[in-house]
């Protein structure tokens, strides 16, 4: 495994934006003399992650690719995280360390976005077939009806006072806004 301090001597982070950089490497870095300014030229001072096909910021280092969320942890922390990081936002390429939090499976999922699938407009609500509304949340594996109401407001509402009781972050079921300062 690579160390926090391997990581800081080959970048650098940007804490404004969450970015992490390439370091100019030394010609003691490498087995080939020359190799070192070749690199230099190539990736030095440049970002260093790329978006990976869900989503996350990655990025190769000494051959293994890496979640750019866990190498900022490792970075400021000085070790890799044993839980989850978790995307406070939801925005997964923002990693600005603020916006990162070490958190269990469970507690990360509590903090997900509201699905595309939904069509009432709130997490846990849906119209039932007698055109009342269903509130419902998960939690412990198990799915809880929170109660059945005449109108959306009110199912909407209960489930907001159930997640609270739960332990849901409040951007639970949200949609998030893109970052538009990256």
């Amino acid at each position: 495994m690579i160390t926090p301090e391997t990581l800081g001597a080959l970048l650098n982070y940007a804490p404004g934006t969450g970015k992490l950089f390439w370091v100019r490497r030394p010609n003691s870095m490498f087995s080939a003399g020359n190799y070192a300014r070749t690199w230099n030229t190539r990736y030095a001072e440049r970002e260093a992650a790329n978006l990976g096909p869900k989503g996350y910021m990655q990025i190769t280092v000494m051959g293994k690719t890496c979640s750019a969320h866990r190498v900022v942890w490792a970075l400021a922390h000085g070790q890799w995280p044993v839980d989850e990081i978790d995307h406070i936002n939801g925005d997964r390429a923002d990693n600005r360390l603020v916006n990162l939090r070490s958190v269990t499976g469970a507690e990360n999922m509590r903090n997900q976005r509201r699905s595309k699938a939904n069509k009432s407009g709130h997490t846990g609500v849906r119209v039932t077939r007698y055109g009342t509304w269903e509130a419902y949340i998960g939690v412990a594996g198990e799915w809880r009806q929170v109660g059945t109401f005449s109108t959306l407001d009110a199912a909407a509402t209960a489930r907001k006072i159930a997640s609270k009781g739960h332990g849901f972050h409040p951007n639970h079921g949200t949609i998030r806004a893109e970052r538009t300062d990256l």
